[in-house]
């Protein structure tokens, strides 16, 4: 895709594609299973990664299990990876623009996985998820003051 064609905001760091688009994958996850928001903290590495999600309860370790063996089954089905460009004012209906910066752009680049999720985002991703690799879940932590859910995870290709 020729990113080139539109000024974006630039990015202070450079994505490792395959954990990028997995973060896309978890996000959209726990919104289906839990009804929370996209994670506001996240922390996206080659080696290792982790990304916080505010939920109403402290999921179970059968829950765990289930988004891990969801994880590899979207990346399984290697849904493609696309972008479409669109305004400010055409985003469509339940695309939140609550995590960009106020001074994003008036283009806003929104990635499409498959059917699964939208989003908007200037990172880079792998062209379709069967080129992510392997979700492995390596441990998770709960707040229960902040009701905050954090999952460490990593991508083995």
């Amino acid at each position: 895709m020729d990113d080139d064609k539109y000024v974006l905001n630039t990015r202070n760091k450079e994505d490792f594609p395959p954990a990028h688009t997995a973060e896309h994958l978890l996000n959209q996850t726990m919104i289906r299973m839990f009804g929370c928001d996209r994670s506001t903290n996240a922390h996206i590495e080659r080696k290792k990664s982790k990304i916080s999600y505010i939920l109403d309860h402290k999921p179970s370790k059968q829950e765990e299990k289930e988004i891990e063996n969801k994880m590899n089954e979207l990346i399984q089905e290697d849904l493609p990876v696309r972008y479409e460009f669109v305004n400010r004012n055409e985003i469509p209906k339940g695309v939140s623009l609550v995590n960009l910066p106020h001074d994003t752009s008036e283009k806003i680049r929104l990635v499409y996985i498959g059917d699964y999720d939208v989003c908007p985002c200037i990172g880079k991703h792998v062209r379709s998820t069967g080129q992510i690799g392997k979700f492995v879940l390596l441990g998770t932590n709960w707040d229960q003051a902040t009701m905050s859910f954090r999952i460490r995870f990593k991508i083995v290709q």
